[in-house]
């Protein structure tokens, strides 16, 4: 990327709550990655005529639109399969924040819509992007691990917007996946209070070589956004992770990785190394979903 880029891929925006504000953002300033795109638009459900000076389009207009060649799914977890549907259809490459799909089957039909249609689809990622994971990384390599938990707690979310905590916690998920390898379901339970907006999911999950590790995802009103974690090696143990600094413009740095791809710069190997790990995520989340909802 440190090339003058000989074009700009016309980049349109769908969603603007969090996600979608701060990639508009990066978008418009001046950053490396930020050279190679141009914003063109965004899409919304909400009639909001411009941000900051960006038009909003329809989805209509974005998706038959011949300068638009790349969609940033920043919607809820619900509409993602849809849109990226509609988009890779369209013949646009797809950028998608975290579940892609809120089902295994659907993720791998729309991965091989994307290899016919011969486009980039890159699920967003930034939690293996955070100085706290790279400490992590750093600290068990190497090393045997005899057992773990890791522990999220935060408010509520609704379900129907954002899947199944098994999906919309897929980032913790992830993070034990990314640093221990594929991991197989012993069990999950989920403990609801839907009139107190309350839930909690245990999961029990254990590593190749049979070392257990648990997962609970924990959301309520006046539960504080905190990850708490505690893992036993034959060398010792690690117990929560140190102030390791603040992470900054880790959305960026996804786009940065995004433009990449669009850019060729990505080995087959790596793609399909990362494809195999979010498909493998997936497919966990989905069966923690099918064994809670067995046990109900």
């Amino acid at each position: 990327m440190n090339t003058e880029p000989e074009r700009k891929f016309g980049v349109v925006v769908v969603g603007v709550g969090r996600a979608g504000s701060v990639r508009m953002r990066d978008l418009r300033n001046p950053h490396p990655s930020s050279a190679f795109l141009n914003l063109i638009g965004f899409v919304s459900r909400r009639e909001l005529g411009s941000i900051d000076g960006v038009q909003q389009i329809s989805l209509e207009d974005a998706l038959s639109s011949q300068e638009v060649e790349v969609a940033y799914i920043c919607s809820e977890s619900s509409s993602h399969e849809d849109y990226i549907r509609q988009f890779l259809n369209a013949g646009k490459h797809v950028l998608v924040e975290y579940p892609m799909t809120l089902s295994l089957a659907a993720a791998q039909e729309l991965w091989e819509l994307a290899e016919q249609k011969g486009k980039v689809f890159h699920e967003e990622h930034v939690e293996l992007l955070m100085e706290e994971f790279a400490f992590l990384k750093k600290e068990v390599v190497g090393k045997d691990l005899l057992k773990g938990s890791l522990l999220f707690t935060a408010g509520p979310l609704e379900e129907e917007r954002f899947g199944f905590p098994a999906f919309s916690g897929i980032s913790r998920l992830t993070w034990l996946v990314s640093l221990f390898g594929e991991l197989s379901l012993v069990s999950a339970t989920l403990e609801e209070r839907k009139e107190d907006q309350y839930m909690k999911m245990t999961v029990c999950l254990e590593t190749e070589k049979k070392s257990p590790l648990s997962w609970i995802e924990e959301k309520g009103p006046g539960l504080k956004r905190n990850r708490y974690l505690s893992f036993h090696f034959k060398s010792g143990s690690l117990e929560n992770v140190p102030n390791v600094g603040v992470n900054k413009n880790i959305f960026l740095k996804d786009q940065n990785i995004f433009v990449q791809k669009l850019l060729g710069q990505f080995s087959e190997k790596e793609l399909a190394a990362e494809k195999k790990r979010i498909l493998h995520c997936l497919g966990l989340a989905e069966e923690i979903q099918k064994y809670c909802c067995s046990r109900k």
